[in-house]
């Protein structure tokens, strides 16, 4: 095979690696104000052991820390009306199931 074309490989291979990394990014950085605003206007539980949980935690990033955050496997008698984990609790309102950014924003009003 000709250097040439060994170079061409490596490259079109880069850039199909590089694409696959930005199209599969499932989340944007969420920022320290929106996650505190968030955490400010929501309880958000939680159960040790939750895959989707987790998937929840990691849109968050680093500011997960700011939310508030039940877990209904330690904390059980903070759960008594949680069927499903995750479940937050918005103005009294529970939402199920894992939530977008944006739908968070918009339902807590950040």
């Amino acid at each position: 095979m000709e250097k040439r074309s060994v170079i061409t490989i490596i490259i079109v291979l880069a850039i199909i690696i590089v694409a696959i990394l930005v199209l599969t990014r499932s989340h944007p950085d969420v920022s320290e104000k929106i996650s505190k605003c968030i955490g400010e206007n929501s309880v958000l539980y939680v159960q040790t052991g939750c895959h989707v949980c987790e998937a929840q935690k990691e849109i968050f990033g680093d500011n997960y820390q700011y939310l508030d955050i039940v877990d209904c496997w330690v904390e059980r008698d903070k759960c008594p009306d949680i069927r499903a984990t995750p479940t937050w609790v918005i103005d009294g309102q529970q939402y199920l199931g894992k939530m977008t950014i944006d739908e968070l924003k918009e339902l807590t009003g950040c």
